[in-house]
């Protein structure tokens, strides 16, 4: 008996850590138009907000800007915004409070932020990092728009 509850939880943590959930996602042809991340509206900056990780596919996290929710993410999913020059801010929940990360948009310019899901002791936490336009860039061919819950 004590086999078959070992066995039982073993296979529910791992379908947390490595299952699938899923958003509510936008049109394919947004999808598309943006994936050529052209220059944002005049006096703008764009921001791509993404998570492509491993870990933590069953989990939705909270991302928020500037302490407006934005939505919750699923693996292989992204958020964009335009967003007006200045300093940001960009926080998602963990296990043990918000994590964040700030930044200054300059206008005319991309940006990218990583949401990535960390081991946590009852469920995956999450954290976000800005990254180089290369690297979020290719990031976010791989993944698909998601619907934001609160448009800017």
């Amino acid at each position: 008996m004590k086999k078959l509850i070992s066995a039982v939880l073993i296979i529910c943590s791992v379908l947390l850590l490595f299952g699938c959930a899923s958003v509510k996602m936008a049109s394919k042809e947004e999808d598309t138009a943006l994936k050529k991340f052209e220059m944002p509206s005049e006096g703008k900056a764009g921001l791509y907000l993404y998570r492509n990780s491993f870990l933590g596919q069953a989990l939705y996290k909270d991302l928020y800007v500037d302490s407006v929710f934005i939505g919750e993410t699923a693996n292989g999913v992204y958020f964009y915004l335009q967003i007006l020059p200045g300093i940001h801010t960009i926080s998602t929940e963990s296990e043990f409070g918000e994590n964040s990360v700030s930044f200054e948009a300059e206008e005319g310019k991309n940006y990218f932020a990583e949401q990535y899901v960390k081991a946590g002791v009852f469920v995956g936490g999450a954290g976000i990092e800005m990254v180089d336009e290369s690297v979020g860039m290719q990031q976010v061919i791989d993944c698909e728009l998601a619907e934001q819950q609160n448009p800017r």
